[in-house]
């Protein structure tokens, strides 16, 4: 993950890190992400926005570093069960009581506001 981080001074390789692995991401580079995404932010939202980021990115170098040997991708961790009841056919609502309970009927129909501008 750490080498997809975009060069700044903050990340580059010095002697006092190891180009970037275990660096935080810094705000130019948010800001940087931001600008690109065509996001407005606050110097508040902006530091926010880091530490958040940061953490994200942290917790992706976490998962990273696992050894992964022999473990089989998957695309869930417990199997998919249909949790819903049989579609079968039951007795029909009887229409006059369905109608009798709508907050507006005309011609034997449910009334509804219109929608999108129609009249």
């Amino acid at each position: 993950m750490s080498d997809r981080l975009p060069k700044s001074p903050d990340n580059a390789k010095s002697p006092n890190n190891d180009g970037g692995a275990n660096q935080r991401i810094s705000a130019d580079d948010v800001a940087k992400v931001a600008n690109l995404s065509r996001l407005t932010l606050d110097a508040d939202e902006l530091d926010l926005f880091t530490h958040q980021l940061a953490d994200i990115l942290d917790h992706a170098r976490d998962i990273e570093a696992l050894d992964l040997e022999g473990v089989e991708p998957m695309a869930r961790p417990l199997p998919l069960v249909n949790v819903f009841r049989a579609d079968e056919p039951g007795e029909p609502l009887d229409r006059a009581e369905v109608l009798a309970a709508a907050p507006s009927v005309e011609n034997n129909q449910f009334r509804v506001p219109p929608s999108l501008g129609e009249r």
